[in-house]
């Protein structure tokens, strides 16, 4: 069976927040820009891994969703509670320091983990964790 990752998706509550952090501030290149129905969908992805996407959507991707289902949706999202993404740096240190000196949300400093990782975490701009992990020599 061969089965590869083409899309992860992340829900952003502004775009023109968001965009500028995965853009400017993680290097992630703009591969679409797509407005339906009132909403807007933005992929982007590492010019490493063409093949790969991250979806910035909606909180809620649905125009016949209730207030209530979107005010709920907002809410766990500005908790930070609905999706999270673990990205591979080659330099962890570096990373944090620029993710960190363009105005992320620093949640965990870089630090060894017992599980063979060096990592940190960010909150982006609409609240979802962020981890950069770099694998550990040896």
């Amino acid at each position: 069976m061969d089965i590869t990752l083409s899309q992860c998706f992340i829900a952003v509550d502004d775009h023109d927040k968001a965009l500028p952090f995965y853009r400017d501030v993680l290097g992630l290149e703009v591969r679409n820009d797509v407005g339906f129905e009132g909403m807007r969908w933005v992929t982007v992805g590492s010019p490493d891994q063409p093949g790969v996407e991250i979806v910035l959507e909606p909180p809620l991707a649905d125009p016949n969703a209730s207030d209530a289902d979107k005010r709920a949706m907002s809410e766990l999202l500005a908790k930070g509670m609905l999706r999270g993404v673990i990205f591979a740096t080659g330099d962890v240190d570096a990373t944090f320091e620029r993710i960190r000196d363009a105005g992320g949300e620093v949640l965990q400093e870089p630090m060894d983990q017992p599980y063979g990782v060096r990592d940190c975490a960010f909150r982006d701009p609409s609240g979802n964790l962020l981890r950069f992990n770099q694998r550990k020599a040896g």
